[in-house]
């Protein structure tokens, strides 16, 4: 068995790091988890977010969020679009989706200040969540 120094560890788990760095793929999704402070921030900031509302045990959750990392690492329009994941085990009964009528986790939900321009619920094809994504240039 090779004993290796310190400096031969260090170089290793640097070139590890480093080549890990090239081959991952870059997530150009700005996700923020729900808050009435970010919330607030978004509305205010005047220019359109996603509203996602999830459970970490949703599989359809599961299924929009993979179409969202493609179209976010397709089109860099889309990545301009800021999320905010709303936990629905934590939110699902709160004022937020109350007041805009959300029937279920796993929808989608842009908007623009406090205007809604679209949502999708449990919808997962890509071209529908593209589709409600292109509102956000309207």
């Amino acid at each position: 068995m090779t004993h290796l120094d310190r400096r031969a560890v260090l170089a290793l788990m640097a070139g590890l790091v480093a080549s890990s760095a090239l081959t991952a793929p870059a997530s150009a999704l700005d996700i923020a988890d729900y808050s009435e402070e970010n919330l607030a921030k978004l509305q205010a900031w005047g220019k359109p977010f996603l509203l996602d509302f999830y459970a970490s045990w949703c599989v359809t959750c599961a299924a929009q969020q993979r179409v969202l990392d493609d179209l976010t690492k397709a089109e860099a329009k889309y990545a301009a679009i800021p999320i905010v994941r709303v936990d629905w085990d934590k939110y699902g009964n709160g004022e937020l989706a109350k007041s805009l009528a959300i029937p279920r986790r796993s929808t989608l939900v842009l908007m623009r200040g406090t205007t809604e321009l679209g949502r999708l619920v449990a919808e997962t094809r890509q071209d529908q969540i593209a589709a409600l994504l292109d509102l956000a240039g309207s």
